[in-house]
């Protein structure tokens, strides 16, 4: 299972790694291609998000990693099981309905809770 773990939280690090990273960084204009929701809410909220994501994604790796804390893997994903939930909320809202990556995350990042748990 340990193997498991790092390959999938890996993955999922990754990508809010890098996902939050550009919500932090770019402008709404650079944001919005990829984006189309970023419109909707206010920068400093899609700045807050980026942070979020970016912290979580160290919270699924670092604790396992050194062995202190590690119970706080279990909490980041939980942590992205709820973003995702209110992600595909948001989408549902507005005028952008492509929930499929929204879904393919909040599925990863429950098997990661599950495959913590068991670490």
């Amino acid at each position: 299972m340990s193997i498991a773990y790092w390959i999938v939280a890996g993955l999922l690090a990754l990508f809010y790694f890098y996902a939050g990273t550009m919500k932090v960084i770019r402008s709404r204009d650079q944001l919005r291609p990829m984006m189309a929701w970023v419109d909707r809410l206010p920068l400093p909220v899609v700045r807050a998000l980026g942070t979020v994501e970016v912290l979580g994604a160290t919270g699924l790796l670092l604790p396992p990693m050194t062995g202190i804390a590690s119970s706080l893997a279990s909490a980041a994903a939980i942590g992205f099981v709820l973003l995702q939930t209110g992600a595909i909320a948001v989408h549902l809202t507005g005028e952008d309905r492509r929930i499929v990556l929204n879904l393919g995350l909040l599925a990863t990042a429950a098997v990661t809770l599950w495959l913590a748990t068991a670490l």
